[in-house]
């Protein structure tokens, strides 16, 4: 199955810091959104940069089509806390983390 990267990107950059409580609501279904994609075999990973400025999401997506579809149905970009920007991907390394 094809492999898919979409970056998100707060529309406010105090998103990550300062959460009001509403927007702390839709983070809280965006994760988890990708933790179930990620128990049922979907994401590969997903994770904030620490300075706020931007998350990706690796996943599988049989096509383009389903890939947007994944990438528009989380909740950060659903809700319009969030931009997303998708792009065809291919896992090349991976590692162990301890």
């Amino acid at each position: 199955m094809p492999e898919y990267i979409y970056l998100i990107h707060p529309y406010r950059h105090e998103l990550a810091f300062h959460p009001t409580q509403e927007e702390e609501a839709i983070l809280s279904e965006h994760l988890a959104y990708l933790q179930r994609a990620a128990s049922e075999g979907v994401l590969v990973l997903a994770g904030p940069s620490l300075d706020g400025i931007f998350g990706v999401a690796i996943f599988r997506a049989e096509n383009e089509p389903a890939a947007e579809q994944f990438m528009f149905d989380d909740p950060a970009v659903k809700g319009g806390l969030m931009a997303a920007e998708l792009h065809p991907f291919r896992v090349s390394v991976t590692g162990t983390f301890s």
